[in-house]
């Protein structure tokens, strides 16, 4: 065997480590108790949303019932998740956010 080749596990292990990461939509669920103004609060300050982009996406989880927060890896959409639960639960809303895979 030459010292250029290389055996197929090596390959598949190679192959593995470059992929890229899943990816997670982070969403927010609609409700009739969480206002408007709150949820425009944690899109700016959890998803550094800018105000111009946070009225949009809070138009979209009023009319629509869902809104989509950004893309993220799972670890980071997962913070973010419980990061909006935890805000949400101290200030008395049960504003409701999750992820998908994209």
């Amino acid at each position: 065997m030459s010292p250029l080749s290389s055996d197929s596990r090596s390959d598949s292990l190679v192959d593995l480590q470059l992929r890229e990461p899943r990816r997670f939509r982070v969403l927010l669920h609609n409700d009739d108790y969480t206002t408007m103004q709150f949820v425009i609060e944690v899109l700016v300050s959890i998803f550094r949303k800018s105000p111009d982009e946070a009225m949009v996406i809070m138009l979209a989880v009023h009319e629509k019932g869902l809104g989509c927060c950004g893309v993220y890896t799972q670890e980071v959409a997962e913070t973010k998740v419980a990061q909006v639960h935890d805000r949400a639960r101290k200030a008395g809303f049960p504003l409701r956010c999750s992820m998908e895979e994209e």
